[in-house]
């Protein structure tokens, strides 16, 4: 009777074999990886568009600073229809009516304003640069999301492959139990057991496909379209020999510690124009009109030019106000760009850490997995003999198969530790990773925009050519 179990189980193991290297095969048709994965994220991404068009505003931003110290042109038409009445009574009231007409044509111009406008355009152009690094930032969360997603779907597939081998190997334990106790070797308890777990393991194996559906569904909203065949953890890219040295490379080009320094420019500049704003200005008017009155020979010309030197004497206090404003602001960037370098030093300290722990817990978890593997297969093969329990083999499978599952947690975590540690630094990045992707160039729009062009420009045309080929017109 030994015999004929210890065949059925031979023969069940080898089934496994076949049915396994046939899934394997089958995956390897169509495969995805950690690339295929990030390129999909950055193609897909809504998040990356919303950024993009933010900083299409920033770019706005200089052009409307630029166009502050152009001559500004309007014109006007006015049609008005006049009606007089005079007198009280029927037979002395008098009326009469007219229909006039205008047109205007005005210039007005800034010619000087004490800087202000200058270094306006310059803050603008800090604004431009800083939000060029958040958008760089935002890339980093969508790759990272995207390497996330990847790994979640093949933790969660590899989770239930293995619940589904420990599910048959508990129902072979059952049917080995069962054949026992015929026999008379086990009593019913031990039955019982098996029973008890092979229901448990049915409930696990429920649970894990219930969490693979729910990272393939991430996979796909981060992706932006369904995974194929996920077969591979992606590798551990390179990383930094020492702490100090990683921490360092972090500090020289992290985009939120960039895009802070900008602000911290911006909010300088800002201040400064604000005090230019308490000088004199000098503007040029110039103005001219024609009216006409239907029916008469009431026609008028009029033509007007006009220099202006304006000074703000006192405004209540109000431009005091708007310059502790700024002033207060510039001091917020500076705090918020200290807390910014403390935050790039402190997460990359993590970062680098977890993924110095993780491969430390991944060799442990190799290891015990060697170890519960061998005490598994003795305590079966004891089984066998009747030195051991129902009980006692059931108890190795499941140090197997929580050792399995560890394993599987910290070969996880180690790779999500490498990139996380990529992002600390800064270098999650299409170009740093060079992906297969069409980069976004933020220097094309800027560009275009910068010298303010009018629609009505070759270089407005240009303008709108590059907006139908973003597909935003």
């Amino acid at each position: 009777m030994r015999g004929q179990l210890i065949s059925k189980r031979i023969k069940a193991f080898a089934a496994l074999g076949v049915l396994t290297a046939a899934a394997v095969n089958a995956s390897l048709v169509r495969a995805d990886n950690v690339t295929d994965a990030m390129i999909g994220a950055y193609n897909s991404s809504g998040l990356l568009e919303q950024n993009r068009a933010l900083l299409r505003v920033a770019d706005e931003g200089v052009a409307v600073s630029v166009a502050g110290l152009r001559p500004v042109v309007s014109t006007a038409l006015s049609i008005a229809r006049d009606y007089n009445r005079t007198g009280l009574d029927a037979a002395g009231a008098r009326s009469s009516h007219s229909t006039g007409a205008s047109v205007s044509l005005s210039l007005n111009w800034l010619l000087f304003d004490n800087g202000a406008t200058q270094l306006d355009t310059k803050a603008a152009q800090e604004t431009v640069l800083a939000t060029r690094q958040t958008l760089l930032d935002v890339e980093q969360q969508v790759l990272f999301a995207a390497v996330q997603a990847y790994v979640n779907v093949l933790t969660q597939q590899d989770t239930v492959a293995l619940r589904q081998n420990n599910l048959r190997l508990l129902q072979e334990e059952l049917r080995a139990a069962n054949d026992r106790f015929e026999v008379g070797e086990v009593t019913r308890t031990d039955v019982a057991l098996a029973e008890s777990q092979v229901a448990e393991a049915r409930a696990n194996l429920t649970d894990a496909q219930g969490d693979l559906l729910a990272a393939r569904a991430t996979y796909e909203e981060v992706v932006g379209r369904a995974p194929g065949a996920v077969n591979a953890y992606p590798p551990l890219p390179r990383r930094s020999a020492n702490l100090d040295a990683a921490q360092a490379l972090a500090l020289r080009g992290h985009p939120s510690l960039r895009a802070q320094q900008h602000a911290v420019k911006a909010a300088q500049l800002t201040a400064d124009s604000a005090l230019r704003d308490m000088g004199p200005s000098v503007s040029f008017s110039a103005s001219a009109s024609h009216g006409d009155v239907h029916g008469s020979n009431a026609e008028s010309d009029n033509f007007d030019l006009g220099l202006t030197l304006s000074q703000t004497i006192y405004a209540g206090g109000a431009l005091a106000a708007a310059r502790r404003i700024d002033l207060a602001r510039l001091d917020a960037e500076r705090g918020a760009l200290l807390s910014t370098q403390r935050s790039i030093t402190s997460n990359t300290a993590s970062a680098y850490t977890a993924f110095e722990t993780s491969a430390a817990s991944l060799v442990s978890s190799n290891e015990r997995v060697r170890a519960a593997q061998v005490a598994f297969d003795g305590v079966r093969e004891e089984a066998t003999l009747g030195s051991r329990t129902t009980l006692d083999v059931l108890q190795a499978e499941q140090e197997l198969l929580d050792a399995q599952t560890a394993r599987l947690q910290a070969r996880a975590t180690q790779a999500l530790a490498a990139y996380d540690l990529l992002q600390a630094q800064g270098l999650l990045t299409a170009e740093n990773l060079n992906l297969a992707v069409e980069r976004y160039d933020p220097e094309i729009y800027y560009n275009q925009v910068r010298s303010a062009p009018a629609f009505v420009t070759k270089r407005g045309q240009d303008l709108d050519r590059v907006l139908k080929a973003l597909g935003k017109n």
